[in-house]
């Protein structure tokens, strides 16, 4: 009799221990996001606050706007946190996300040497700062990774109405190569360099080589200012219209892959987008500087 006590008391540990994992793993929400968002240090602070409020974790996977745009279209993650607005409202139209939640936003910046050897200080505009790196072949250095910061790059080229050429790097990614089509100024061999990677490893290698590079202002605050040692780059250009840069999250759908944990996502898009979420990130500082300025809530 005891024997069989014992094999219920055991069985019954079994099922609760059981219960417990599948209720945590339950909790954890896969997230494909933009690296400016881990490279400011935002999430640092976000999602701690997020657990705290929700009793949810979320497993980052970050990389170029494009390649977690593709995560997304893939079903491999439960939301996408991205920023590059209209490939985001595509993404939806497409119904493979339910709908795109506006958060934040910043603005890129033209970075670079103080001694400014293109003479970009003093621009009328991005287009005109990018001429003038062209015409000085000064050295750029672009992420060329798909990201939402290389897309907007691309876009400040055909607008300084650079001749372009088409352009492919091959990556590697989780193991896999993957080829990253794009456009880069003509001629540009000795002076444009594409390196395929994330935002601080980008800022980190311009400084290193005395070079121009585009960047959000979110990473570059982060790498001047939150790291030792800090860079040296300074920002030559900003302010332009065409510069920026507004940050959504998007669940993905449901519908077209029943595997995500759509119920999960859609408290991270709504949490991010109330007063508590929307002030976590106002109040985002590094030496006095706010990183990235609230949409949702105004």
């Amino acid at each position: 009799m005891a024997r069989i006590v014992f094999a219920l008391a055991g069985l019954l540990f079994f099922f609760s221990v059981s219960n417990t994992f599948v209720s945590a793993d339950d909790k954890v929400l896969k997230m494909s996001t933009t690296t400016s968002t881990e490279s400011s240090g935002l999430l640092n602070v976000l999602l701690p606050a997020f657990e705290k409020d929700e009793g949810i974790k979320v497993k980052v996977i970050a990389k170029g706007t494009g390649a977690a745009i593709r995560d997304g279209m893939d079903g491999n993650v439960d939301v996408i946190f991205v920023h590059a607005k209209d490939r985001e409202v595509e993404f939806v139209e497409k119904g493979y996300g339910t709908k795109r939640y506006a958060v934040m936003h910043n603005d890129f910046i033209i970075i670079g040497p103080a001694s400014d050897p293109a003479g970009i200080r003093g621009s009328k505009d991005s287009a005109e700062a990018l001429k003038k790196i062209a015409a000085a072949k000064a050295l750029f250095i672009s992420r060329g990774d798909d990201s939402g910061t290389h897309t907007k790059e691309q876009e400040i080229w055909a607008a300084a109405g650079i001749a372009l050429t088409d352009h492919v790097l091959t990556l590697s990614k989780d193991g896999k190569e993957v080829k990253v089509s794009s456009k880069k100024p003509a001629d540009s061999d000795s002076w444009y360099i594409s390196i395929g990677q994330g935002m601080g490893k980008t800022i980190t290698f311009a400084d290193e080589k005395r070079a121009y590079t585009l960047a959000d202002r979110g990473t570059y605050i982060s790498y001047k200012f939150g790291k030792k040692p800090a860079v040296d780059a300074e920002i030559l250009f900003e302010g332009d219209e065409l510069l920026a840069n507004p940050y959504g999250v998007i669940p993905v759908n449901p519908e077209k892959f029943p595997n995500v944990q759509y119920d999960l996502a859609l408290k991270f898009a709504t949490w991010l987008t109330s007063a508590r979420g929307q002030g976590v990130i106002a109040g985002y500082l590094l030496e006095g500087k706010q990183l990235f300025f609230p949409d949702a809530i105004k």
